[in-house]
């Protein structure tokens, strides 16, 4: 249909529509520029910086936390179909213990730190004094709604910023719920939530931040970084990618813990839809048909052996999540290397847990992050083959590695690149604040939890304290060749040198002649 074919009613309709869409778009900017407004000028007020403050916000999140566990857990159900138990792990736990580590360690973090200062500027003093950026923008993504939104946040508020959080659209009822109960536990002039879709994101990356931070997908991350450019905003981008999993010929009891810690790595974590999700496994020939069976033993155990009756399985977020998913899979060469699972149930958005028997490396199966519950087994000649194949592949967020061998850990250890790297098990390293976590490369950059949070939302300010007396007439012309030799001792920290000049003791250097 052309325009020339529609009837003028309904061209009306359809001019008063986009009117309204760009009344309503251009209200919602002035609000958002005045919110963003009001949070700067908290900032420079300087009432964010206190300790004090960052203490009450921080206990704030826990009071939110502990006061509405049940509300979260039935958004989360709402929009991910998480169990309770699941959800307490991977949102409410993790963020409790998070906040309270912070609440143990704010005044310390903050605390000026003394630098050295080169002798010769004795008795200068220098120190490295953290400072909030300023107003910080924090973007979520939708698989951890609850944990992906405030991690950020507790980082940002321990560093004394004031914060604009956007939660992603593709989990509303977490992030109506977010909106609904920030307001009412936490300072209204220095933290806000602001929802909407990508055209409010659009907007929000157009504005001059002291930082953006961003979780989701590489394509974003890209359009994020290009926005930012525009006004030199900092960003940190903690993305993704195809996190392998090196499983070495084990036996007996480490090889069923292996297996099932793979298992917890891939379905554990929303349905596989994580970033830190095991995105496929690398073992020998002659030992994929041992980890396959193991693998159907223990999903059956943990997770059930029918579609529609699966348990603690998270669902598909959406229809173009699960279309995506399901194209993988139709994939003809895909589709015939299905050693267990594959069915899909539309109407519930669920797909059953899947493994798949070297699938074809040029699949995008094997190209693209998977982002749901399928599991490539992809079979090598020897074990240490995995580190060219890792190699030659984008650096993913994390390897996870599962030997004994001390010569494949350090062969992993210095032939590959990747955010993080854990041995003989999987996640945890997540939760262990005193890991960097981040990617490098395609998987982002930057790095947070714990005092790694607190500084990606603070500069380090570096201060000198001086002295009038003594002057050092080197430094100033007009030059001759004892200032010539003086600058090349300071320089080469040689102060015994100096004395010795000083003193009129040392023979000045040939090359000043």
């Amino acid at each position: 249909m052309i325009m020339k074919d529609i009837k003028p009613h309904t061209l009306n309709i359809i001019k008063d529509s986009r009117s309204i869409t760009k009344k309503i778009m251009e209200e919602m900017s002035v609000k958002m520029n005045e919110s963003i407004a009001e949070l700067r000028q908290t900032s420079l007020s300087g009432r964010t910086r206190g300790i004090a403050w960052r203490k009450s916000q921080l206990r704030a999140i826990l009071n939110l936390l502990n006061e509405n566990e049940n509300r979260i857990f039935e958004a989360l159900h709402e929009d991910l179909g998480k169990h309770p138990a699941e959800a307490f792990r991977d949102e409410v736990g993790v963020l409790i213990k998070s906040v309270n580590h912070a609440l143990s360690n704010i005044e310390k973090w903050a605390a000026p730190k003394k630098a050295s200062i080169p002798l010769v500027f004795f008795p200068a003093k220098g120190q490295v004094l953290p400072e909030p950026l300023g107003t910080v923008l924090v973007i979520s993504s939708w698989n951890f709604p609850i944990s992906l939104s405030l991690e950020p946040v507790i980082g940002a508020i321990s560093a004394g910023n004031t914060v604009v959080l956007k939660p992603s659209e593709l989990a509303p009822a977490c992030s109506a719920l977010l909106a609904e109960k920030i307001p009412l536990y936490m300072d209204g002039k220095a933290i806000r939530v602001i929802e909407g879709g990508s055209e409010v994101s659009e907007k929000l990356i157009q504005q001059k931040w002291g930082k953006i931070f961003f979780t989701g997908s590489s394509r974003v991350g890209r359009l994020i970084m290009s926005a930012a450019a525009q006004h030199l905003t900092p960003v940190t981008l903690e993305l993704g990618g195809k996190c392998p999993v090196i499983l070495d010929s084990l036996s007996g009891l480490d090889l069923k813990l292996a297996i099932k810690r793979i298992i917890a790595a891939k379905w554990g974590p929303c349905g596989g839809q994580a970033c830190i999700s095991s995105d496929y496994v690398l073992v020998e020939q002659r030992f994929a048909s041992i980890a396959v069976e193991l693998l159907k033993k223990f999903i059956k155990k943990f997770y059930g052996d029918n579609l529609k009756n699966l348990k603690y399985l998270s669902r598909i977020v959406n229809q173009h999540h699960f279309n995506r998913i399901h194209k993988l899979l139709q994939d003809p060469g895909v589709a015939a290397s299905i050693v267990y699972g594959g069915s899909l149930d539309e109407e519930n958005m669920m797909i059953e847990p899947t493994i798949l028997l070297d699938p074809p490396l040029d699949a995008e199966i094997m190209t693209e992050e998977i982002f749901g519950p399928l599991l490539p087994i992809i079979t090598l000649e020897r074990i240490e083959d995995s580190i060219e194949f890792i190699r030659g592949r984008p650096s993913p967020l994390v390897i996870y590695a599962f030997t004994r061998s001390e010569s494949i850990k350090q062969k992993i250890l210095s032939g590959t690149s990747s955010g993080a790297v854990a041995f003989n098990d999987t996640m945890i390293q997540f939760l262990c604040e005193g890991l960097p976590f981040g990617g490098v490369g395609q998987s982002g950059f930057g790095r947070y939890h714990g005092k790694y949070s607190f500084d990606t939302f603070s500069h380090e300010k570096a201060v000198m304290y001086g002295s009038y007396f003594p002057e050092i007439e080197p430094r100033y012309p007009p030059w001759n060749d004892f200032k010539m030799e003086f600058i090349r001792l300071a320089y080469s920290l040689n102060i015994f040198g100096l004395l010795l000049l000083l003193l009129g003791i040392k023979r000045r250097s040939r090359s000043n002649h």
